[in-house]
C-alpha cells in the first residue's frame, strides 16, 4: 500500500477531492455557459465572511458560511431579475461588500490565525468525518437536482427568454443553481479554500469544453475532469509538503494549458494537410484543363483537314 493510504486524514481528504472534484465542476458548467463565472468568486468572498463571523462569535464556521453565501445567492437573483441592479454590479456589491466585511470583522478578531489560513487556502488536516457526510449528501442533492431538472436546466442556459414562454420556472431554477453554488463553495473550502474554490467550478468547464460537444458530454466530463485535478492536485500537496488549495488550481490550469496547446497544433497540423491538397487538387484540375484544350484543338485541326 503506497505511503500516501497509510493515514488516515489523507484517505479522508482524498475522498473529499473526489466528491468536490465530481459536483464542482458538473453546475459549473451552466454558470459558464451562460457567463455567470464571477458568481462563484463572488460567494466565495460571502463564504470568508461568514467565516470570519463564525470565528469571532465561536459559531460552526461552515453553517455560518451556509447560511451567508444562501442568503447573498438569493438576494443576487432578486436584484438582477428584478432588475435592481445589473446582473454583473449586484455580483461586484457584494463581492467587495463581503470582502470588506470579512477584513473588518478579521481585524476585530485580532487578525488571522490558523483556523482562518485553513479555510482561505484549504487544509487537508482539517476534514473531519463530518465535511465528508456534508459533501456527500450536497453530492447526492446536486446530481438529483441535475437529473430532475436536466432539460430546463439547458434551455435556461441557451435561450432564457425562450425557456420562459413554455413555461420553464427559471426564476426558481436560477435561485436553485445559485443556493447550491454557494452550498458547494461552503464544502469545498476546506479542500480548496474559499479563495480557489471558484477555480475548481471553472477550469475543469473549460477544459471539457475543448474535449467535447453537447451539453451531457460536456457535464460527465467536467465531473471526471474535477475529480482527476483535485485527486491528483491533492497527492502532488501530500508528496511535495504544499497547500492542496493551489497544488489543485494549479493542476487544473496546467491541464488547460496542455489541452489548449495540443488544440492549437492540431489545428495547424490539419491546416498544413488540408491545404497542400486543396492546391495539388487545383493543380491536377489546371493540367486536366489544359490537356482538354489540347485535345480540343488538335480535333479542330483534324477536322479542317
Amino acid at each position: 500500500m503506497p505511503e500516501i493510504f497509510q493515514y488516515e486524514f489523507m484517505n479522508r481528504a482524498i475522498i473529499a477531492s473526489f466528491l468536490v472534484g465530481a459536483t464542482a465542476p458538473a453546475f459549473g458548467v451552466f454558470l459558464v455557459l451562460r457567463r455567470l463565472s464571477l458568481i462563484a468568486d463572488t460567494l466565495a468572498h460571502v463564504a470568508l465572511a461568514g467565516v470570519a463571523i463564525a470565528l469571532i462569535t465561536k459559531a460552526f464556521a461552515p453553517l455560518i458560511a451556509l447560511a451567508a453565501t444562501t442568503t447573498a445567492a438569493v438576494s443576487i437573483e432578486e436584484l438582477r431579475i428584478r432588475r435592481l441592479l445589473p446582473g454583473d454590479a449586484a455580483l461586484a456589491v457584494f463581492l467587495y461588500g463581503s470582502l470588506a466585511s470579512a477584513v473588518v470583522v478579521i481585524s476585530l478578531a485580532d487578525g488571522f490565525n490558523s483556523s482562518l489560513f485553513s479555510y482561505l487556502f484549504g487544509s487537508v488536516l482539517s476534514v473531519t468525518s463530518t465535511d465528508l457526510w456534508w459533501m456527500a449528501v450536497l453530492s447526492i442533492v446536486i446530481i438529483m437536482f441535475m437529473l430532475m431538472f436536466s432539460s430546463e436546466l439547458a434551455q435556461i442556459t441557451f435561450d432564457p427568454d425562450l425557456a420562459r414562454i413554455n413555461g420553464v420556472k427559471v426564476h426558481l431554477l436560477n435561485l436553485g443553481l445559485a443556493v447550491l453554488t454557494g452550498a458547494t463553495i461552503t464544502v469545498s473550502m476546506r479542500i480548496v479554500g474559499v479563495l480557489l474554490v471558484g477555480a475548481l467550478i471553472v477550469v475543469p468547464v473549460l477544459i471539457s469544453l475543448r474535449l467535447t460537444h453537447g451539453m451531457t458530454r460536456t457535464v460527465i466530463t467536467s465531473s471526471m475532469v474535477g475529480i482527476i485535478v483535485a485527486v491528483t492536485g491533492m497527492i502532488i500537496a501530500y508528496y511535495a509538503d504544499i497547500a492542496p488549495g493551489g497544488s489543485v488550481v494549479l493542476t487544473a490550469i496546467l491541464l488547460l494549458v496542455l489541452v489548449e496547446t495540443i488544440t492549437f497544433a492540431t489545428r495547424i497540423f490539419k491546416r498544413k494537410v488540408v491545404h497542400p491538397t486543396i492546391g495539388e487538387h487545383h493543380a491536377h484540375s489546371h493540367e486536366t484543363h489544359a490537356h482538354g484544350t489540347t485535345h480540343a484543338e488538335v480535333r479542330d485541326k483534324r477536322f479542317h483537314r
